[in-house]
């Protein structure tokens, strides 16, 4: 505000002193005029006029508030003010002219006022359009952003056509690009134009093109690009510091009343993940939610919300979402009643799986036909701080649900597991594997109806918890991006594609399996943390810092979805695997379980720790992992390294 006030004060000032110029201007204008007929005034008389004319003037102005508008705003009662301020000037003049004895011809005032009246007001009008015309010129210049079009085929000729098409009409703002480029690799259309945009080259040379012709923004419209060509490009679009928008697969795009322009989103960090979005048989997951009472634990968690939404599209005949938090609980459920209103028959519950007997109360009065059990602490430093959380909440709350579903005759029990159950690590991965051995050793009882399943997949973009929420909060307030250490590597995929592959894995499962998602190749963190940075038009390390804090607590420096003694078998989805099971003694692991259970319950961390050690024995320390890959990786580097040497040899 003060900075407002300020520069309405200069702008004052500014105008006081052009209507003082005007005026001493036309008082010698007048001079001038009356000097060719031989009616000059004295020089001496012609200063104290003018002096007394700009004083007298610029303050009627001021009373008669014609410096209390701004210039933009100017109309003709705004300039009727300067007229009547001009002559009341005037008018004070003479008289103080006269008390002065400084004598002028009694047509010089008229001349002089007529002059400055003209003078004044045609300023003020020339300054109005000069100031309207840079502010529009401005707006424009903000409103349209020089953009590169990266494809010169038929999507980019749509493009082009709707962006000129709406820039036609004024009452649309849905098009705010400048095309001034086109990239594309078919060297034969280089120097020709698709409705007057230069195709100039090829896409290696996009960054050249970028900083020659001052692009903002990029618009990948390629939509039919295979995944491979898709993320070379991106992956040198991402270096230019500038934001860039896709164009949805063609797959995904809809041809109907929707533009082209509304299906075009800013670049995600999933399509940086190099493969294709994996796709799924909604008519076997339909066919399997399709009339059934469905629950879901942790039903307000990332995964889990998700779950819920998913179930929601396939006509159950209820949904239960269960959630010990009621903020989580409650916002799933009224995104959902805003949705489908009475159309679904949802219910909210807030409870804990770890209590037997509430848990019990639900199965008994809700009768759910297929249980997906979301509900865990998921969280690994947290978990190494406090480890009786999450035996009890991952163990025991487990536990709890799978034996009261098998107690219940419910069809299908589905259990959500993490790559952090391979070859643990740290408490939390030891805990969901611990899960993994109690839905098998329920599976191999064979006791009662119930079809156990457990899915298995890596890190999920965008959850609570995981790093890209975490990068992007760091990057919008300024922040060093952190990086635990510059060699980690994680797999990764979307929540809809992990809710997916939960949903699939449920519809064809037999019971015992434990399913895997083939998630591509890994990723390190450090590339996903510098390619979401230049997605926000920064470049790495120089407009934000990347900071490496060392490995968190029970942090490995990979992950896996298999342990050594499980192999594959495959799916009809090619994405899809059964990891073979390992033989569970049941005897021996309930005994064992039961030790856990009560060390867990007297918060005996040490014995409970060593308890989950004694159940796992693929649990190991994160040093202990983290040397093996070190050295791994360096025998590897000096097999390379003589290989290369006798190659050159």
């Amino acid at each position: 505000m003060k900075e407002i006030v300020k520069k309405f004060r200069f702008r004052k000032i500014i105008l006081a002193i052009a209507d003082a110029l005007s005026v001493a201007v036309a008082a010698l204008v007048t001079n001038f005029i009356l000097a060719g007929i031989g009616r000059e005034v004295p020089v001496e008389n012609l200063l104290i006029f003018i002096i007394i004319s700009v004083v007298c003037c610029v303050g009627c102005l001021f009373i008669f508030g014609a410096y209390s508008k701004l210039w933009r705003y100017f109309n003709k009662n705004d300039y009727l003010s300067c007229v009547y301020g001009v002559t009341l000037g005037i008018i004070a003049t003479c008289l103080f002219v006269g008390v002065a004895k400084s004598r002028v011809p009694f047509d010089f005032p008229i001349i002089h006022g007529l002059i400055a009246v003209i003078s004044i007001c045609t300023f003020r009008y020339a300054f109005k359009q000069t100031f309207i015309e840079l502010i529009e010129n401005g707006q424009k210049s903000a409103k349209y952003k020089r953009t590169m079009i990266i494809g010169g085929g038929q999507a980019s000729i749509m493009l082009l056509k709707e962006i000129f098409n709406m820039r036609e009409c004024p009452s649309v703002n849905d098009a705010p690009y400048e095309p001034v480029c086109i990239i594309d690799d078919e060297r034969s259309k280089i120097g020709t134009r698709l409705h007057g945009v230069e195709i100039v080259g090829t896409t290696e040379e996009i960054q050249k093109y970028v900083e020659s012709l001052n692009v903002e923004q990029i618009i990948f419209a390629i939509p039919s690009c295979l995944e491979d060509e898709r993320q070379r490009i991106l992956d040198i679009c991402s270096k230019t510091s500038v934001p860039v928008k896709v164009m949805p697969f063609i797959s995904d795009l809809i041809f109907d009343d929707t533009t082209l322009l509304k299906q075009i989103h800013d670049i995600k960090v999933e399509d940086l993940l190099g493969r294709d979005p994996i796709k799924f048989d909604n008519q076997d997951i339909k066919n399997f939610i399709s009339g059934k009472v469905c629950m879901v634990t942790g039903g307000g968690g990332s995964i889990g919300s998700e779950l819920v939404r998913q179930i929601a599209k396939y006509n159950p005949k209820q949904v239960i979402i269960v959630d010990i938090y009621e903020n989580n609980a409650y916002d799933i459920q009224q995104e959902l009643t805003m949705l489908y209103g009475d159309k679904l028959n949802l219910v909210t519950l807030i409870a804990s799986v770890r209590d037997y007997f509430r848990m019990n109360q639900i199965f008994e009065r809700y009768k759910p036909q297929i249980v997906f059990h979301a509900a865990a602490h998921k969280h690994v430093p947290l978990m190494e701080v406090s480890p009786m959380e999450a035996i009890k909440n991952n163990v025991v709350g487990t536990f709890n649900v799978a034996t009261l579903a098998q107690f219940h005759q419910v069809q299908k029990f589905v259990m959500i597991s993490t790559d952090k159950a391979v070859n643990p690590t740290n408490v939390m991965g030891a805990s969901k594997r611990c899960c993994e051995m109690i839905i098998q050793c329920l599976s191999q009882q064979h006791d009662g109806i119930t079809e156990f399943v457990t899915t298995r997949f890596g890190n999920v973009l965008g959850s609570n918890g995981s790093v890209i929420p975490l990068f992007k909060r760091q990057i919008e307030q300024g922040l060093p991006v952190t990086v635990t250490h510059p060699d980690i590597i994680r797999y990764f995929m979307t929540i809809p594609e992990a809710v997916s592959l939960v949903m699939e894995a449920a519809a064809i499962a037999h019971g015992g399996e434990i399913f895997v998602l083939d998630m591509g190749k890994p990723v390190r963190i450090v590339a996903l943390a510098e390619n979401l940075i230049r997605m926000y038009g920064k470049k790495p390390y120089e407009d934000v810092e990347i900071k490496f804090t060392g490995l968190r607590p029970g942090e490995k420096i990979k992950e896996e979805l298999l342990m050594n003694e499980e192999g594959l078998q495959k799916t009809n989805n090619k994405l899809i695997f059964i990891g073979k099971q390992i033989e569970i003694d049941s005897d021996h692991f309930i005994r064992e379980l039961r030790q856990l259970r009560d060390a867990a319950q007297k918060n005996d961390e040490k014995v409970a720790v060593n308890a989950l050690h004694n159940i796992i024995p693929t649990f190991i320390t994160p040093e202990e992992f983290n040397n093996k890959v070190f050295i791994k990786k360096k025998t590897e580097s000096k097999a390379t390294k003589k290989a290369v040497a006798n190659i050159a040899s």
